[in-house]
């Protein structure tokens, strides 16, 4: 297995107008130092057919760019839809396709995929599972401490991928936690999500941060930031990275990484520049040190 180290930027989660999501990704094809690209809707089939007319250009734009374009998939099938839909991603060729529901992965036959963070790897036997269904790579969830990690890439025959920016994807529903704040049903949502393209924070009854929502979708109200843990993960036998977008300038997020993993920049002045380019964000590694979650675990802790 390679020891080149490479970053992902994973599938937009939010819903972006659709003239700024193309150009989000015409500028990541453009300016962004990150290998692989994923595309496609995640969170809510109601939101695809807005960007869909936009898709064949982006995927163009990014392959003669010379990045990996992986096609994402649903993190939850309910409809018969949305079951079709899914039929045709497994179906399609050319390109990697990226599992976020099992039954995805059940439906690729013999072609090779990646699974997404959405599907729960926590042991070894899932992972030897979907690697004999013909998982090539599989992006890990946020949940899983260095230690578990470092076990997983032990026995793994995929290229393993964690988790190391942006709010986390925590939990899907069938409920939309969006339209419901506003009083609104879900079959008449008006695509209110729209309204916060980095989630809509949620507090506890004591005012303290919380979690974020992003219609059905539960998102962790911190930012991950693993620029301290890159190396050592490495040294784990990590060799790819996942960011996740958000509504900052990811050039340069993708740039500090980079940075960070080829030895061209220091921790802490990444870091401080990550800040910079975040202002309104709160940083957290917990999971990654077997912690929880919220908590930021500095470097002599």
């Amino acid at each position: 297995m390679s020891n080149i180290s490479r970053l992902t930027l994973g599938p937009v989660l939010f819903n972006w107008r659709p003239e700024t999501l193309r150009d989000f990704y015409f500028r990541i094809a453009d300016e962004a130092d990150v290998d692989t690209v994923c595309v496609g809707e995640v969170v809510c089939s109601k939101r695809s057919p807005f960007f869909t007319p936009h898709l064949p250009e982006v995927i163009a734009r990014l392959a003669s760019a010379g990045k990996e374009v992986v096609l994402s998939s649903l993190a939850l099938i309910m409809t018969q839809r949305e079951v079709n839909e899914a039929r045709d991603l497994a179906g399609t060729e050319g390109w990697l396709v990226e599992a976020n529901d099992v039954s995805v992965a059940a439906m690729m036959g013999a072609k090779p995929f990646a699974i997404g963070p959405m599907v729960n790897v926590y042991n070894e036997g899932t992972l030897a599972y979907l690697e004999s269904l013909g998982a090539i790579r599989a992006c890990l969830p946020a949940e899983l401490p260095a230690s578990i990690i470092g076990q997983l890439a032990k026995t793994a025959q995929c290229e393993l991928e964690v988790q190391a920016f942006g709010r986390l994807p925590l939990a899907i529903s069938a409920r939309c936690y969006h339209a419901r704040s506003r009083n609104l049903a879900k079959d008449g949502c008006q695509y209110v999500c729209a309204d916060d393209p980095d989630g809509m924070a949620v507090d506890t009854i004591d005012d303290e941060a919380f979690l974020a929502v992003n219609g059905t979708q539960t998102m962790s109200y911190h930012y991950l930031d693993l620029l301290g843990e890159l190396t050592s993960l490495r040294d784990l036998g990590v060799r790819r990275f996942r960011l996740w977008p958000q509504n900052v300038d990811m050039v340069a997020v993708a740039a500090l990484f980079r940075g960070v993993l080829n030895g061209s920049m220091e921790v802490a002045e990444s870091a401080r520049r990550l800040a910079e380019l975040c202002p309104n964000a709160e940083f957290a590694n917990g999971y990654i040190h077997g912690r929880e979650g919220h908590v930021f675990v500095e470097a002599d802790e």
